[in-house]
């Protein structure tokens, strides 16, 4: 099942619910799967970029979810943690094809994580 681009509502409703987890919810979730989001960066360069965002730690939190904020979201999800290696190593795959000019839709992304994404 393909899922619509989401709406901009929708996107900073996604980032926006990190700060939301509770203390509980952001352990369980970060112990078995890791939320990320593609974005396109908003700077001159319009670089296609991934931020992980549970793995972000106090260093680097408000710096990078600020970045993607700016930027202009793609596509958003969750991979399994003890898939995250070969995950990360799709994404980087499908950053490079964006950065290399091919269109990629959301579908084809969610298609080519499918394989990652954890059981809902």
């Amino acid at each position: 099942m393909t899922r619509p681009a989401p709406s901009h509502a929708e996107s900073v409703a996604f980032r926006t619910n990190w700060f939301g987890f509770s203390e509980a919810r952001q352990a369980v979730a970060e112990s078995d799967r890791i939320m990320f989001e593609i974005y396109r960066e908003s700077d001159y360069s319009r670089k296609y970029r991934v931020v992980y965002f549970t793995e972000l730690d106090e260093h680097n939190k408000e710096y990078e979810i600020g970045r993607a904020m700016a930027g202009e979201h793609l596509y958003d999800g969750f991979i399994r943690t003890h898939e995250a290696r070969r995950a990360k190593s799709a994404i980087a795959d499908i950053l490079a094809r964006l950065n290399n000019g091919e269109a990629v839709e959301s579908s084809q992304i969610e298609d080519l994580l499918a394989p990652f994404a954890p059981a809902t």
